[in-house]
C-alpha cells in the first residue's frame, strides 16, 4: 500500500536558506505509531509531522522520530502550520493547534522570502536550584567549568531541558560531546537534551546548539523550543525577553529561530517563530 503524500520542507531558515528538513505528513486514521515512526525513518529528517486536518478549527498535531513520538516540537509547529496556509491558498491565517492536550494559538503569514510563523508556546517553568548535575553532564558535553559563562537552568514547556550557557561562541562551536555518555546523563536526571548557547554582548542575538541524543537526536539544526525557554529565563534574570537565536551552523544548515516571552498572571509564557522554505512532495511508496 503506498504511504501518504510527505513534504519536506525547511523550517526555521536564515536570510534565505538553511533551515531544519522536516517532514509533514497529512496524518491518515489507518496509520499506526510503528507506521509513522517508519515514515519518519524514510524520509531521512530527525522529525516528522503529522496533520490530523478533520478538525479545522484546531487540527491535531503530533510529532515523531525514527524512535519515539515527542510531546511537542517547535520546528515541526513551525513547518506544519506553513503547510496548512499553504494548503489553503490564503495569504494569512490566524489559527490554533491542538498538541500534547494543549490548544494554542498560532499565526502564519506569507513573505517573499517564505511563509513566516509565530505560534504560543505557554507558560515556561523554570524551577530554582536548577544545577542538578554534579559535573555529569557538563563533562558529557565535552565542556570544563571554566568554560560555563553562568549559571545552569533547567527550563521546562512540558518537558524539562537544560540550558547551559558558555563563554563565547568559539566554545560553543567547538564543542565535542559524548553522545553515549551524555544520552545517560539526561536520562538519569530527567532532561530531554542540552541547548547550550553564547549570547552576543547585547544579549538580543546569540548562537546555540541543542544536543537530545536521549531522544536519538545527537544535535538539532533547529530547536525552536528550547529558544521559547531562553527567552523566558532572559526575562526572568535580566528583564529582555526577545532574542533571535543562530543553530544549525555546525551542521552546515544555518538556521534562526526568534523568540518573545512575557509575564502574565500564568506565569512567564513565550511566542516562538521562524521562516518557512517549502519543498516539493516526496513518495515513500
Amino acid at each position: 500500500m503506498a504511504g501518504p503524500p510527505v513534504t519536506v520542507v525547511n523550517a526555521c531558515t536564515r536570510s534565505g536558506g538553511g533551515g531544519s528538513p522536516t517532514a509533514v505528513v497529512i496524518d491518515d486514521a489507518m496509520l499506526t505509531d510503528d507506521d509513522r515512526r517508519a515514515i519518519a525513518r524514510g524520509t531521512g529528517t530527525t522529525h516528522s509531522a503529522f496533520i490530523d486536518a478533520s478538525r479545522a478549527d484546531a487540527p491535531r498535531v503530533r510529532f515523531f522520530t525514527s524512535a519515539r513520538e515527542l510531546t511537542n516540537c517547535g520546528h515541526g509547529t513551525i513547518a506544519a502550520q506553513a503547510i496548512l496556509l499553504y494548503r489553503s491558498g490564503a495569504v494569512e491565517h490566524h489559527g490554533r493547534q491542538c498538541t500534547g492536550g494543549r490548544t494554542f494559538a498560532t499565526t502564519a503569514i506569507r513573505r517573499q522570502d517564505g511563509i513566516e510563523v509565530w505560534f504560543d508556546q505557554g507558560a515556561i517553568a523554570l524551577p530554582d536550584g536548577a544545577d542538578e548535575t554534579d559535573g555529569g553532564i557538563i563533562a558529557a558535553l565535552g565542556l570544563e567549568r571554566a568554560d560555563i559563562a553562568a549559571d545552569v537552568r533547567v527550563a521546562s514547556p512540558g518537558t524539562p531541558r537544560l540550558l547551559v550557557p558558555v563563554r563565547d561562541r568559539r566554545t560553543l562551536l567547538s564543542m565535542q560531546p559524548d553522545f553515549d555518555r551524555l544520552a545517560t546523563e539526561c536520562r538519569r536526571l530527567g532532561y530531554l537534551g542540552c541547548f547550550t548557547y553564547a549570547l552576543s554582548p547585547t544579549a538580543r542575538t546569540g548562537a546555540a546548539r541543542m544536543f537530545a541524543p536521549a531522544i536519538g537526536v545527537d544535535e538539532d539544526i533547529a530547536n525552536a523550543n528550547s529558544v521559547g525557554c531562553l527567552a523566558a529565563h532572559l526575562l526572568d534574570t535580566s528583564g529582555n525577553g526577545a532574542i533571535e537565536i543562530h543553530q544549525g551552523d555546525t551542521l552546515q544548515s544555518p538556521s534562526s529561530v526568534f523568540g518573545s516571552a512575557t509575564y502574565t498572571a500564568d506565569g512567564i509564557v513565550a511566542r516562538i517563530g521562524g521562516l518557512v522554505d517549502l519543498g516539493p512532495p516526496i513518495d515513500l511508496g
